[in-house]
């Protein structure tokens, strides 16, 4: 049987905890298939982030031609584009798929920085990606950036992570309407959560699933992924990915 693929575009995180290496796994338990691009090389660890190192726009290029050039693109997933030149191609990618296929869902996790605080991306560079997206997925810091950006999405899951209070409390206003999910607090910190649960509404948007379905099942593997995490050092802990989509609640 053949699985939907995913054209994710993000960058590659040596301590295996954020970007590409959290969307292989996070897509692969949500029933689909991963297509990574990588955008940009990082130095981090999995607390700190210190350089980002962009891949040419024309690799970033080359690379989505050849997938696309043979394997049907169920879904894209973008994290950080790693500047503007790679935003603009990864813009182009989507608008020649969309020609084929114009309902193709795009998933936008706005990474503007670690959660330690450390720049990753600007409004500038994700200023082409904005429009296209069918669902963007900012935390409440970004959110607030973004400002009226934001708010112009189509659908716009504003995870509360960043909040106080015993639960989370996850936002969703878009075509289908306004809906929020409330989660239980989960003590510690993360990396990589945010590219989890865009990568894991990708994933079930690629399988067909319906937004509101889609982001309910995500955010159910997410906050199991979140509560199994594990350390592998000091600082924050690592999501176990590695779930099967089984017994998800749906608060």
């Amino acid at each position: 049987m053949r699985r939907p693929s995913v054209l994710v575009f993000a960058g590659a995180d040596p301590s295996g905890g954020a970007g590409i290496a959290a969307d292989i796994l996070a897509i692969a338990a949500l029933g689909a298939h991963a297509l990574p691009v990588i955008t940009a090389l990082t130095v981090q660890d999995n607390d700190r982030v210190f350089e980002v190192l962009p891949v040419d726009a024309d690799v970033v290029l080359r690379q989505a031609r050849a997938l696309a050039g043979k394997i049907a693109i169920g879904a894209v997933k973008i994290g950080i584009p790693g500047n503007r030149a790679n935003a603009d191609t990864i813009a182009a990618v989507i608008c020649s798929l969309r020609r084929d296929n114009p309902d193709l869902p795009v998933v936008l996790d706005p990474v503007l920085a670690s959660g330690a605080g450390d720049h990753l991306s600007s409004i500038d560079a994700l200023a082409p990606l904005l429009p296209l997206a069918s669902v963007l997925v900012p935390n409440l810091p970004e959110a607030r950036v973004l400002g009226a950006l934001a708010h112009d999405a189509v659908n716009l899951l504003v995870t509360g992570g960043h909040a106080d209070g015993a639960m989370v409390v996850n936002r969703w206003q878009g075509e289908g309407g306004e809906r929020a999910w409330r989660w239980p607090r989960l003590a510690g910190e993360f990396h990589g959560s945010g590219c989890t649960l865009a990568a894991a509404i990708a994933a079930r948007l690629a399988c067909g699933d319906a937004m509101e379905s889609a982001l309910t099942a995500a955010q159910a593997y997410c906050h199991r992924a979140l509560e199994s995490a594990y350390s592998i050092a000091a600082g924050q802990r690592i999501p176990q990915r590695c779930l099967s989509t089984s017994s998800q609640g749906s608060p």
